[in-house]
């Protein structure tokens, strides 16, 4: 395959899942591949959900309609424009996922892939079904993919290059194992956002987007506010009031109510509003159903803080307060040359 065989199999998998999204399931009768893949696309999304209480249908169509949209042509072509794709030398790359939210491994499987390079999966428990099967659509639409997806539960061996996204503490062991192979290694990361107390209303409420989508389980989850002294929290409360259906999810709700009474036990400060728990904290990755934030002075001193704590920190929600700021409600929606850690994958498999 060439690089645009491999792109043009990309867009007909977006066109594909697009038929997936947040408003219904929907057959595009031009999609001839349909009478093979829909209804068992179908059960895997169910088997999803039964699987894993998070992969709610609605999370799981939200992270689909995402990467349908990515997954447009002329987004590929932006997003790859700048690489040189000569003399490359086809490697194989294995990848260790997270199962945080739905897909969340997808681009890496994007990104090796579209390289040329074979790729080896090793998923998390938590999110088995819904790749597998996008592969195998995969491999129907251009059968150069064939040989070059494996997944795999067993020990890794037999690989060039690693990509592997955990927790602080596998992300030790990662890079102890993985020493002398060509590696990208990722550790727990969150998001933050910063406040000014001249949020509109509109802005606060797409803020919820980004603290509520997918639970607030992703690093692109804002878990943290940073906020003006003496700031009030009456707006904010209000600005997220529309996600508060979310504490009849009996997970969620299990969290919330764990969390308080032990808050509650430890005598901390909280405020609460019957769905969300916010509390003054410094630390950055806050539990499900909680939100901490603190205090600053001057944004002079935020910004240093901020970058003395990047490595900690995957977006900042902000009006421009750092240079890289994303805009509120826009967390869940990166680009495709958004990466994660700000470490670019594209280029990383290009040189290996």
């Amino acid at each position: 395959m060439d690089l645009q065989q491999r792109i043009n199999a990309f867009v007909k998998l977006g066109e594909f899942i697009e038929q997936f999204s947040t408003e219904g399931f929907k057959i595009n009768e031009n999609i001839s591949t349909n009478i093979l893949f829909f209804d068992g696309f179908k059960h895997q999304i169910k088997l999803a959900h039964e699987h894993n209480g998070w992969f709610t249908k609605e999370n799981i169509s939200f992270s689909l309609s995402g990467w349908s949209k990515s997954l447009r042509k002329n987004n590929i072509e932006q997003w790859l424009d700048k690489y040189d794709f000569n003399n490359i030398s086809s490697k194989k790359v294995a990848i260790i996922m997270a199962g945080n939210i739905p897909l969340v491994g997808f681009h890496d499987f994007l990104s090796v892939l579209i390289t040329g390079h074979e790729v080896i999966v090793k998923q998390s428990s938590n999110d088995k079904h819904l790749l597998p099967y996008l592969a195998k659509y995969l491999e129907h639409l251009e059968p150069g993919f064939k040989g070059r997806i494996t997944f795999t539960e067993e020990k890794l061996s037999e690989f060039d290059a690693v990509i592997a996204t955990g927790s602080d503490n596998t992300a030790r062991y990662f890079e102890h194992y993985f020493k002398g192979k060509a590696s990208i290694i990722r550790k727990n990361r969150n998001s933050v956002a910063v406040l000014t107390g001249e949020e509109t209303d509109e802005e606060l409420k797409a803020l919820s987007e980004d603290i509520f989508r997918y639970y607030g389980l992703g690093c692109r989850n804002v878990s943290k506010l940073f906020v003006p002294k003496d700031y009030e929290f009456g707006a904010f409360f209000n600005g997220v009031y529309e996600w508060h259906p979310i504490i009849h999810q009996n997970k969620y709700a299990n969290n919330y109510d764990y969390n308080k009474a032990v808050y509650l036990m430890s005598e901390f400060d909280l405020l609460e509003n019957g769905f969300l728990m916010i509390k003054e904290d410094a630390s950055y990755g806050s539990p499900i159903a909680t939100l901490f934030y603190e205090y600053y002075n001057d944004r002079d001193e935020l910004k240093s803080l901020l970058e003395a704590n990047k490595d900690k920190i995957q977006c900042v929600v902000s009006k421009g307060v750092t240079a890289d700021s994303v805009a509120f409600g826009q967390t869940q929606h990166p680009h495709l040359w958004d990466y994660a850690d700000n470490v670019d994958t594209i280029a990383f498999l290009l040189k290996i």
